[in-house]
């Protein structure tokens, strides 16, 4: 079971340790189950509302960059959280990104530190 570790700076950490079944969950709904308070809008990987930080637990590069889809990639290039570069190093070399949608990142067996914003 991964551990997520959810992180906004006004608040404290709040630590989850995901179930079995959450392969096929994505980080929004987790988020939502445990009443962490992502921000976010259309849930459909369309807007980047739910953009989040992420990293392993010591604040490392996970190995997730792999996993993103092509929705996600294209409006994370949107709103400016990764250039042309670095998409291309995600896709070539299946580098990870530390910015991800929170309703498009599904989580795998790796454990997770994720900095978001609150929702108001």
């Amino acid at each position: 079971m991964p551990k997520i570790i959810f992180q906004h700076p006004d608040f404290d950490e709040f630590e989850v340790y995901a179930p079995a079944t959450s392969h096929k969950r994505t980080v929004l709904s987790l988020a939502q189950e445990y009443k962490v308070p992502i921000m976010f809008d259309c849930q459909d990987g369309e807007c980047g509302s739910c953009v989040v930080h992420v990293t392993d637990i010591d604040g490392g590069p996970t190995h997730m960059g792999e996993h993103m889809t092509e929705k996600e990639k294209t409006v994370l290039r949107e709103i400016g959280k990764i250039s042309k570069d670095e998409l291309e190093k995600i896709v070539v070399n299946d580098m990870a990104s530390e910015w991800r949608l929170a309703c498009q990142m599904i989580v795998r067996d790796e454990d997770i530190r994720i900095t978001y914003e609150a929702a108001q």
